[in-house]
């Protein structure tokens, strides 16, 4: 699969979140960190903004659900307007049925891990999900610094999706950078969260270009 570039609009401007939208149109995602302040320790985005983005942006949206009780509200943000929602592991309560409703709902299905969640217990929901999200911070702020300890975690993902058969998605999200990016595909990712490395750029589009040719040369490799 080709390399797909998702920057994070927690890095954007909030009070002009249409114009950091229309400042990237390379990117192939919208990355919407919803944030509950009790799942992660911050408080960002909800369904009347991401509404608001679904209209306002070209782009796709990938809601990345960081919040409490996932399997009431993430059908929710289907009908929003996301394209893609990603719900904590950790936090669903049924996985599957979660992950089968946002299908049937035509929207992607996403399942999130935080850093130090192992991955194999869960390799037989793979079948179930379009997207694994490997944290490579833990969830809750922008601006963190990427934890060198995920890349195995990164490796065994790609495995377990390999031997899974599955057509999965590998994202990774936290501290990725044209500094990090090619040791994540190298890794296996292909999906790339990038949110200071696009916003805090003078050229975000540029910043956005580079990125994708770092992480595909890296995967040529």
């Amino acid at each position: 699969m080709a390399v797909q570039i998702s920057p994070s609009l927690l890095s954007a401007d909030f009070a002009d979140l249409g114009g950091a939208a229309r400042s990237v149109p390379s990117a192939d995602w919208l990355h919407v960190d919803v944030m509950d302040n009790h799942f992660v320790p911050n408080l960002t985005i909800g369904l009347p903004v991401v509404e608001a983005l679904a209209r306002a942006a070209a782009q796709p949206l990938d809601c990345h659900l960081m919040i409490d009780d996932p399997d009431q509200w993430a059908p929710a943000y289907v009908e929003a307007g996301a394209s893609s929602v990603t719900f904590h592991v950790e936090a669903a309560r049924a996985p599957v049925r979660l992950a089968r409703e946002l299908r049937t709902a035509h929207a992607r299905a996403g399942m999130a891990l935080r850093p130090t969640t192992a991955i194999e217990p869960y390799a037989e929901l793979l079948p179930e999900l379009d997207m694994l999200l490997v944290m490579t911070v833990e969830p809750g702020f922008g601006g963190q610094q990427f934890l060198d300890l995920c890349l195995p975690k990164i490796r065994r993902a790609r495995a377990l999706i390999a031997d899974s058969g599955a057509e999965l998605w590998l994202q990774v999200d936290g501290g990725v950078s044209a500094e990090t990016i090619e040791r994540c595909a190298d890794a296996g990712a292909d999906v790339f969260v990038a949110g200071s490395a696009v916003f805090g750029a003078d050229d975000p589009e540029a910043a956005i270009a580079d990125l994708r040719q770092l992480a595909t040369s890296a995967c040529a490799h």
